[in-house]
């Protein structure tokens, strides 16, 4: 069979005709012209004893290399046993309609990091910072590691007048990203290894390991600070609570009344709020009973023990600046007071194990699979000898305890 040659297509190419013909090239690539001269590449194949037809593009658009080089590709999936057609609009579709950087990272966010980490809040907003505005767009198939790098240097050098340079930043966003495009690829949904060599040190900082402890000095000013009208209501009941309990703040920030039994006197954490996505069950120490049902009349309306639910942004930037509010010569934040109860607590002589579970930790090793015992008694205990000594730190020539809520 003889093959075509560009001359026999300019040949036919916008020339008027009676009807529709084709011009065969063999292996199935034929040029079906219209009879207005429209030439247009098709390949012709049979499934199952019936014909098919699939249009690969009009002439000269398509070149005729190029249709030849689409027959062929169409000849392979034929013998691989897969439908051309099929196999072609997938191929399309992977190219007009590609899986974003953007789209990727929002994969991991939706289907994985919501449900298992309780900051992914944080995550998705440094995607939106440090990503999304530069590289979001981008098809990630054809992302190189250049593209990630100039945003992850962006992160740690700054950009003057706009934003301050952020090496932890840039290595926490890394890592996050390198884990989402190990999901999306593990799932099959978007295929990228551009992340696979780099490590945090290649692009910023591993944020340092903290282990600043508040004085006693400093406990007792932000002890005396919640219990005192120099500040916003809301703010003073939450290092109130979390002070008194140990909480991290996202538990107490979205704490709703409902999760307060105070015939059981129980606090419970829903599995939603935790870290460790386990409920925390803490009991409520009776000296705490007055001040927690004054608040609760003072908002329960709300739903929110709290009065009100503001954004965890919001909530972290006012905590940043207690420590220099209190004129505290260094800085603190409010994950900080967790550290304090905890170490506090063991030089009081509370068993570590007691401690972690008023923490909301999950216990390690054989103890996490076979003691389920959640020492109520004993945290009730712990709780009690830290608010005794909250107060004697606070109010030193006081003998009277005197719990009044913020309002």
């Amino acid at each position: 069979m003889n093959k075509l040659f560009d001359k026999n297509l300019k040949a036919v190419q916008n020339k008027l005709r009676e009807k529709t013909v084709v011009l065969n090239d063999g292996g199935g690539l034929g040029a079906r012209v219209s009879p207005l001269g429209k030439v247009r590449w098709q390949y012709r194949y049979k499934i199952d004893g019936y014909g098919k037809r699939l249009d690969l593009g009009d002439y000269p658009e398509v070149s005729l290399v190029k249709a030849r080089e689409m027959a062929r590709q169409c000849r392979e999936w034929l013998a691989e046993g897969y439908d051309p057609k099929l196999q072609r609009a997938m191929q399309r579709n992977q190219t007009l309609k590609p899986v974003t950087v953007k789209d990727a990272l929002e994969y991991w966010l939706t289907e994985y990091a919501e449900e298992k980490r309780a900051n992914a809040y944080k995550h998705r907003a440094q995607f939106l910072r440090h990503i999304y505005p530069f590289i979001g767009d981008y098809p990630l198939s054809q992302t190189e590691t250049h593209h990630w790098l100039e945003c992850f240097d962006r992160a740690r050098k700054g950009i003057p007048g706009k934003r301050r340079p952020a090496p932890v930043a840039a290595g926490y966003v890394m890592q996050n990203a390198k884990q989402a495009l190990r999901f999306c690829r593990v799932r099959k949904y978007a295929i990228s290894r551009v992340l696979d060599d780099l490590t945090v040190s290649d692009v910023g900082q591993r944020q340092r390991k903290k282990d600043r402890v508040l004085s006693d000095q400093e406990l007792a000013d932000v002890w005396r600070f919640a219990g005192s009208s120099n500040a916003l209501p809301y703010y003073r009941n939450l290092l109130k609570l979390l002070l008194a309990f140990g909480a991290r703040t996202r538990e107490v920030r979205l704490s709703q009344w409902a999760e307060w039994d105070f015939q059981a006197m129980t606090w419970t954490v829903p599995k939603a709020n935790s870290k460790t996505s386990e409920k925390i069950l803490r009991p409520i120490p009776e000296a705490l009973l007055p001040w927690l049902m004054a608040l609760k009349e003072q908002t329960e309306s709300s739903g929110y023990v709290l009065g009100e639910l503001k954004k965890p942004e919001a909530v972290s930037q006012a905590g940043r600046l207690l420590w220099n509010k209190l004129r505290h010569s260094e800085a603190w934040t409010l994950h900080d007071l967790r550290r304090s109860l905890a170490t506090k607590l063991n030089d009081l002589g509370v068993m570590p194990h007691v401690v972690e579970h008023l923490l909301g930790h999950s216990l390690g090793g054989v103890m996490a699979v076979y003691n389920h015992s959640q020492y109520m008694a004993e945290k009730l205990k712990a709780l009690d000898i830290w608010l005794e000594q909250l107060e004697l730190m606070a109010y030193p020539s006081e003998n009277v305890v005197l719990y009044k809520p913020a309002g």
